[in-house]
């Protein structure tokens, strides 16, 4: 039997892929990140399957259900927010499960950067202004960041940046981006992306710590700072060019 790690999407529940859903659907087990994953998305669970909230549960008690659901012969969904690639914990799931001798798969989900950047109807890479996205955090009362992925190395590229988990700390943030990005550089903060409660706010590097903090938003968003969130002048892509070569 396997386990399926599926990245739930960013909020809505009609945000999960066709495949994860199907997934679910025929899984025996579920064990789901109460606090983020909508309750709605349980609904596409088998009737009698076993719902196992992980909100509260240890590292070990968590793979003690996915292994225990493998021995019982169940597949089983290990049903994540956003997907599973990005800022899940999955990895030292699959490391536990690799050494119990546990199959399993991945699939992905659409990203809370990605439902972010349609909230504020942006592209964000654009031609001629910013080719390259990075997505990051800051490190408080958390795994510590590796050497040279501090936001202050990060900014000297100049490229948007995409900060998960780092709302409580957006005055940090500002401090450390505004030596590369300037205080006019465009900013925005999207929390509960694709949710009813979706929260939108769009400003510069100077105006967005103010922002965050009279919304009194804490949890669940995404800040991104960079030059393509304004770009309104730049030159068309080489993709859909007359010029360009376009073969039979």
């Amino acid at each position: 039997m396997t386990v399926y790690f599926i990245g739930a999407g960013p909020g809505a529940a009609d945000l999960i892929t066709l495949r994860g859903a199907r997934t679910l659907a025929r899984c025996a087990v579920c064990l789901y990140a109460g606090s983020l994953v909508p309750r709605e998305l349980l609904a596409e669970c088998p009737p009698n399957a076993r719902l196992v909230d992980t909100a509260q549960l240890t590292l070990d008690e968590i793979v003690a259900e996915l292994v225990a659901a493998h021995a019982a012969g169940h597949d089983v969904a290990r049903l994540h927010s956003g997907d599973p690639s990005i800022f899940s914990a999955v990895a030292e799931q699959m490391r536990r499960l690799d050494a119990a001798g546990v199959p399993y798969e991945m699939v992905p989900g659409v990203p809370a950067f990605a439902a972010a950047a349609a909230a504020i109807g942006r592209e964000l890479t654009v031609p001629t202004v910013g080719q390259t996205v990075i997505l990051t955090r800051v490190a408080h009362r958390a795994t510590p960041m590796p050497d040279g992925e501090d936001l202050a190395t990060l900014g000297r590229s100049g490229a948007l940046i995409v900060l998960h988990l780092a709302a409580r700390h957006v005055e940090r943030v500002v401090t450390e981006l505004l030596p590369h990005y300037g205080a006019d550089c465009p900013a925005a903060v999207v929390a509960m992306a694709s949710r009813p409660d979706e929260i939108v706010l769009r400003g510069t590097l100077a105006t967005i710590a103010a922002q965050i903090n009279a919304a009194k938003i804490t949890r669940t968003a995404v800040i991104m700072v960079g030059r393509t969130l304004g770009a309104e002048q730049f030159s068309d892509s080489y993709l859909y060019s007359a010029d360009r070569e376009r073969s039979v």
